[in-house]
């Protein structure tokens, strides 16, 4: 569920026997994940702070993050230094690449191919208006009925697209004039303020059918193919226009105000891979929070919506490719978003040959953590830390951080409630809601800690901008608030707001308490390096009250400080509250 943890014993008796052999191109791997999304997170964390970070997928379907290529001589160097000042995990180790298969990062890749022609726009055939043969005045139902035997099956079938586009057919377009649609020609003469026979006349189909086609063409549906990505698909060609590429996107701009944008997806890749998918997309503000998300063994569909925009997503694993779309629409004119993903969700068609390659593109192109493939990441908008106090997945963290929150998340995957809150000694807590194995929980120091003695706290500093908690270290100034609280202790370290709710170990390795969040009294500002944490006792009996009974220690001996960083980081979880 956490990043895999490789063994040292591995690395020593294995990656480094084989650097003597005659191997040229060695790898520094640092990471390893089940998950594309988590292990793309990972990834773009690294490529913050170091360089030549790649990400491949691997033979046994995890996906391994690393840093190369080197010679064998380069290799060792930059894995000794980079363990050293602690930059990269420290059960890294050396491998030649053979178990690497496609690489997944860095997203868009660093080659300089040529961009690929602007895909073509087939001109859109006018739509058939039926053609039977007017009548003068008023028909009669039998007048109706007679000249709608003269309809071809294509007209049939318009006048039933045309009812479905205006919400009141529901069934297969098959051009018979069955019950359903019977049903539903009243209905639109219903809404129509006429007489609800559930036959069209000659003039009322002209009418229907019209209005479909006047919008059909002030949107501009054409057939687009796009021979990078391999897809053919009806787009909304008034509406958007091709702007770029950016693996494994094909991005189609607003064309003028229309504020309206398409996606088209297209990427070598497997089951993992359109699961990967589906989670990514999930990261992105083009898909808003709330909406239905659905996935299968081959296909999956994504629906957003909130305040601004609504957005669609198809994707679908044929041939060994992922292939689909993405309508982003601004809020409102549902009718018109509802026409245009029916229609290009009909028309979606795939040439099994062509894909987009993973480098295809500018290399040139802006780049950001906070964007991939040229897309907006979701951000939360608070983020703090917690840390896990049984082997169920319950997590303690501050109560500043469920306040008037939508969703709460844990590690940006899993979806939590709040099962408890005290105000008083700022706690809350919060289950997953499926169940969860940490591979560390806390242990809470059951004797009184020395004032003066070394401390250190594990939290998300950055709002999980590195991928994994950092460890702050300081010293226990006091066993009581300013005023004497017994309830809190007085902390001597630099702590960032992202560390509230993170645990307070001393050098055993044993919690002693819960880092709060910093004082906002705008009179009033503490010196720098002035923290508080709330007491174990507090914390227990808050546990105890709701159910939960957390391991105790009583352990006196140091830990490493290495031993100590991996077990703050398997135990603290970041929290984080979307709205």
């Amino acid at each position: 569920m956490r990043k895999l943890i490789f063994g040292v014993a591995i690395f020593l008796a294995s990656a480094l026997a084989n650097i003597a052999s005659a191997q040229q191109t060695m790898w520094v791997q640092i990471e390893a994940q089940r998950s594309l999304g988590k292990a793309q997170d990972v990834a773009r964390a690294y490529a913050g702070s170091l360089q030549q970070v790649s990400g491949f997928t691997m033979r046994s379907g995890w996906y391994a993050i690393a840093l190369g290529p080197f010679s064998p001589i380069d290799a060792e160097d930059t894995l000794r230094q980079l363990r050293i000042t602690r930059q990269i995990p420290g059960d890294s180790y050396i491998v030649d690449g053979s178990n690497f298969r496609r690489q997944f990062w860095p997203v868009g890749g660093a080659a300089t191919i040529a961009q690929p022609a602007t895909p073509a726009v087939v001109p859109p055939q006018t739509p058939l208006v039926p053609t039977a043969p007017l009548i003068i005045g008023e028909e009669t139902v039998a007048q109706a009925r007679r000249s709608e035997r003269g309809l071809t099956r294509e007209e049939r079938e318009l006048i039933q697209t045309a009812l479905k586009w205006e919400g009141f057919y529901t069934s297969a377009i098959d051009g018979a004039i069955g019950p359903g649609t019977r049903k539903s020609m009243a209905a639109w003469q219903r809404q129509e303020g006429i007489e609800e026979t559930g036959v069209l006349t000659t003039a009322q189909r002209r009418d229907l059918v019209t209005r479909y086609t006047d919008m059909l063409a002030s949107m501009g549906m054409a057939l687009v193919v796009d021979e990078a990505t391999g897809i053919k698909i009806s787009l909304p060609t008034a509406m958007v226009e091709f702007d770029r590429y950016e693996p494994p996107f094909a991005h189609f701009s607003p064309k003028g105000d229309s504020d309206v944008k398409v996606l088209l997806i297209s990427q070598t890749g497997d089951d993992a891979t359109l699961r990967g998918l589906y989670d990514i997309m999930q990261t992105l503000e083009i898909v808003p929070l709330e909406g239905q998300r659905n996935i299968g063994a081959r296909d999956f569909t994504l629906t957003g919506r909130n305040d601004r925009i609504s957005s669609y997503t198809y994707a679908a694993l044929a041939n060994g490719h992922v292939k689909g779309f993405t309508v982003i629409w601004p809020s409102g004119a549902d009718k018109r978003r509802n026409l245009v993903i029916n229609e290009m969700k009909t028309s979606l068609a795939t040439m099994a040959d062509n894909v987009l390659p993973d480098v295809y593109g500018d290399p040139n192109a802006a780049q950001s953590l906070d964007l991939l493939a040229g897309l907006t990441i979701r951000h939360p908008d608070l983020s703090r830390s917690g840390f896990y106090v049984d082997n169920a997945g319950t997590v303690l963290t501050t109560a500043e951080i469920v306040a008037s929150c939508e969703r709460i998340t844990l590690d940006d995957t899993y979806k939590a409630q709040v099962s408890a809150v005290d105000q008083a000694s700022g706690l809350a807590l919060l289950r997953p809601e499926q169940a969860l194995s940490p591979i560390q929980v806390a242990q809470m120091r059951t004797s009184t800690p020395r004032i003066k003695s070394e401390i250190a706290v594990s939290g998300y500093s950055y709002g999980g901008i590195l991928g994994a908690p950092t460890l702050t270290y300081g010293t226990l100034a006091d066993l009581s608030g300013l005023k004497g609280e017994p309830t809190i202790k007085r902390l001597a370290l630099d702590a960032a707001a992202g560390d509230a709710g993170g645990p307070v170990f001393d050098s055993s390795g044993a919690v002693i308490g819960m880092l709060l969040p910093g004082e906002s009294n705008g009179n009033r500002t503490l010196p720098q390096g002035v923290n508080f944490a709330a007491d174990t006792n507090v914390i227990s009996a808050f546990l105890s009250e709701n159910g939960v009974e957390a391991p105790t220690s009583e352990a006196s001996t140091s830990m490493a400080p290495e031993d100590l960083t991996l077990m703050a980081g398997n135990m603290t979880v970041l929290v984080s509250c979307w709205n």
